[in-house]
């Protein structure tokens, strides 16, 4: 297993994952797939904002992926990040998020790239709110039946992480 860049080779990849969330699970309020050529203009983002997007590979196949978007435009919000996490379902439950969210935080307190990240969890995603408590994030609030998916209302937590060499 490595961790590395994501590159735009992994589009493909990156994309086939995100659907699989958008399609079956709660981790996104997105609802219809995305296309590849959808994903290139959310990648090029991420170069031209200079956030991390990194990817996990097992026997060089792409099992998943993290980063960090702006949360706001505003300047004054410039080092408060937002995190997406996602892991191919064949892949689950091995430890993959569980290692891509320490080499992300790993690298925000080395580099000191941001000062906040905040996770949007769907109150009922209970393993990424775990694995999110696990690595140091705390609860900083809830909006109730704000995501509409799957037939129903969703609530949805935020979780915040500080960076302590920021400070």
């Amino acid at each position: 297993m490595i961790i590395r860049d994501g590159k735009l080779k992994d589009l493909g990849r990156i994309t086939e994952i995100y659907n699989q969330a958008i399609l079956k699970t709660v981790a996104t309020f997105d609802i219809e797939p995305k296309t590849v050529q959808d994903r290139k203009n959310w990648f090029d983002k991420y170069f031209s904002d200079n956030l991390p997007i990194f990817v996990m590979e097992v026997d060089n196949v792409v099992c998943g992926w993290i980063s960090l978007s702006k949360l706001f435009d505003k300047c004054a919000y410039k080092n408060t990040t937002e995190i997406s996490l996602y892991v191919d379902e064949n892949f689950r439950c091995q430890g993959i998020g569980n290692q891509l969210m320490a080499h992300l935080l790993k690298e925000m307190r080395e580099n000191r790239k941001c000062h906040t990240i905040i996770a949007r969890i769907a109150s009922e995603n209970h393993e990424s709110i775990k694995l999110h408590l696990k690595h140091g994030f705390k609860l900083a609030g809830e909006l109730k039946e704000v995501g509409y998916k799957f037939d129903r209302y969703i609530d949805v937590q935020f979780y915040q992480w500080i960076n302590d060499n920021n400070k």
